[in-house]
């Protein structure tokens, strides 16, 4: 009998174990990298409209205005001329709708539901406490929030602010879509980018269709004639129209910053600068044709 058959006899006896033979070391495999998990994506929000008699207690902003507007369809410039106004603050571009709420807990959700807070209700909530700061801060008696994949979210904006009021700026989608290849050739061919800046024409398209009383600009009636819009533009939301507002740059408190809206140096003159020579037919590619003709821009 080997000895180890007599050690393990023995240690059988007194322990329980056994001596095995080591197997031989294989080298290392590399640990293959787990796939990263894909973002959970939040259900759609739940919430209520609150009606004339909710306003006072679940809203701090009253008579909001937004600029529904395409990327690259001068909302910077009108946001610029309208905050130079002593009632109107346009702060940069505050992307709210993507600012969500989330539960910590199952009693958390329990407890807003006991108050008839849905998720949707609290981040209305949020939106509201976060524009009225920046208006309490500013002095002045009005927000205006321009920022352009709002019109992605129309519907909710006009729920959660029964009271706001919708400004529709337009401009050629021509010209939309080469200043939105121009402000990043690397990223996006024009072809891409005409077909990008769509998106947010369409959406601004639903918006006109669906919100009624709103007010629509066109940018190059604002380069062309900027004095006329502005009279017309405030005639709509019921203030006076100020000289001031045509020389936005003796503002001390205007905001440019880069990535929230536009930020290059004709922007920066503080002056209302002409634009871009319209498009021809010629110029307009099959993609755009139709929006083109929706918009008053072609036959």
């Amino acid at each position: 009998m080997s000895l180890m058959r007599n050690l393990n006899r023995a240690l059988t006896a007194t322990t329980g174990l056994q001596v095995r033979k080591a197997a031989p070391a294989t080298p290392d495999q590399p640990k293959k990298a787990a796939a990263p998990k894909p973002a959970a994506k939040q259900p759609t929000a739940v919430y209520r409209c609150p009606g004339p008699e909710d306003l006072t207690t679940d809203r701090l902003l009253r008579q909001p205005v937004f600029i529904m507007s395409p990327v690259r369809s001068g909302s910077t410039l009108l946001r610029m001329l309208l905050n130079a106004h002593s009632r109107l603050h346009s702060p940069h571009e505050l992307h709210i709708r993507r600012l969500e709420v989330g539960y910590g807990s199952k009693l958390s959700q329990k407890a807003m539901s006991a108050l008839d807070l849905e998720r949707g209700d609290l981040e209305h909530l949020l939106w509201d406490r976060v524009m009225h700061r920046e208006l309490v801060k500013s002095g002045k008696d009005f927000v205006v929030e321009k920022t352009p994949s709002n019109a992605f979210v129309f519907q909710r904006i006009r729920d959660c602010w029964p009271d706001a009021r919708f400004v529709f700026l337009l401009r050629h989608p021509v010209s939309i879509a080469q200043s939105w290849h121009e402000g990043d050739p690397d990223k996006r061919t024009y072809e891409e980018a005409a077909a990008d800046a769509l998106r947010y024409m369409k959406a601004v398209e639903r918006a006109r269709d669906g919100i009624t009383g709103g007010h629509t600009v066109r940018y190059e009636d604002i380069t062309a004639d900027p004095e006329k819009e502005m009279r017309q533009l405030c005639l709509f939301l019921d203030i006076d129209f100020e000289p001031s507002m045509l020389d936005y740059g003796k503002k001390d408190d205007a905001q440019v910053v880069k990535g929230l809206g536009d930020w290059r140096d004709k922007i920066k003159t503080g002056t209302v600068q002409s634009g871009r020579a319209l498009p021809t037919e010629d110029d307009i590619p099959e993609i755009l044709r139709p929006m083109c003709k929706a918009w008053g821009y072609s036959e």
